[in-house]
């Protein structure tokens, strides 16, 4: 939210940007629980269970997320702020949004690998080049050699096409994840512009930090030769919350989770 003028309000153009801002929802309840509900747990709320926007129950499939996001409901003061509940954002879309059409955003990754961020290469300078083939040929390396896909390297921003075998591999490893795993999945994906880190992620080949690090190689060189940009920091500290709570998600939704 815009911080308001130190004036108190707008100028003789108009009034200030804070008068376009919705108010934030305040917190209407006192008590947050979680109840077993079958094989599930239901999020309450003075009793109540809580609805996702589409109107459906967030039901949850393991104790241990159920109580994760029982805390950020918990933690919210006079308002609910959005953005301090990446779980129970992360649930709602795989509730409402993914549920039932897991197949299309099994799609949409293997899109992505087929233009996959560690496949373009810069052709110079050298010290980019180099910070490049440093953080992304392990995981060309892990591709190749666990899940036997090679996948093609190109300078700069031409189109390759990669090979249908290899992106096959990456069909056939998405296959077998349910809801709860391929969208925490596709957002680690969208946020590093790489479905072969997600997947390297995943099977416990690259720790997060690693893999956000290696998705920023080219915006840190940047940095690096011209300073950094206050809200693009802003934006960056977002995405990592975004990113860290997938992670969290792939980790709650184990059965030893439970």
């Amino acid at each position: 939210m815009t911080d308001r003028p130190a004036n108190g309000g707008g100028t003789a153009r108009g009034p200030s940007r804070e008068a376009f801002v919705a108010p934030r929802p305040r917190r209407f309840y006192k008590a947050v629980a979680v109840a077993p509900d079958g094989e599930s747990f239901v999020l309450a709320l003075d009793g109540r269970p809580v609805r996702t926007p589409g109107k459906n129950v967030l039901s949850l499939p393991r104790r241990a997320l159920a109580d994760a996001i029982a805390a950020e409901w918990e933690a919210q003061r006079e308002e609910i702020l959005a953005d301090t509940m990446p779980l129970t954002r992360l649930a709602n879309t795989v509730i409402d949004g993914v549920t039932g059409k897991e197949a299309a955003v099994r799609a949409d990754i293997v899109a992505f690998a087929g233009s996959d961020l560690v496949c373009y290469r810069a052709g110079s300078p050298e010290g980019l080049v180099a910070a490049q083939s440093q953080a992304w040929d392990p995981v060309l390396a892990w591709t190749r050699d666990e899940l036997g896909a090679d996948f093609l390297t190109a300078e700069g921003i031409m189109h390759v096409t990669q090979p249908e075998a290899s992106l096959a591999r990456v069909a056939q490893e998405l296959a077998g994840l349910h809801a709860w795993q391929i969208t925490p999945l596709h957002q680690i994906t969208t946020l590093t512009g790489s479905a072969l880190i997600a997947l390297a992620h995943l099977k416990g080949a690259i720790a997060l930090d690693a893999g956000w690090r290696a998705a920023h190689v080219d915006e840190d060189w940047q940095i690096l030769q011209w300073g950094e940009d206050a809200e693009a920091r802003m934006r960056r500290d977002q995405r990592w919350r975004d990113i860290e709570a997938a992670s969290r998600l792939l980790d709650l939704i184990q059965p030893s989770a439970s």
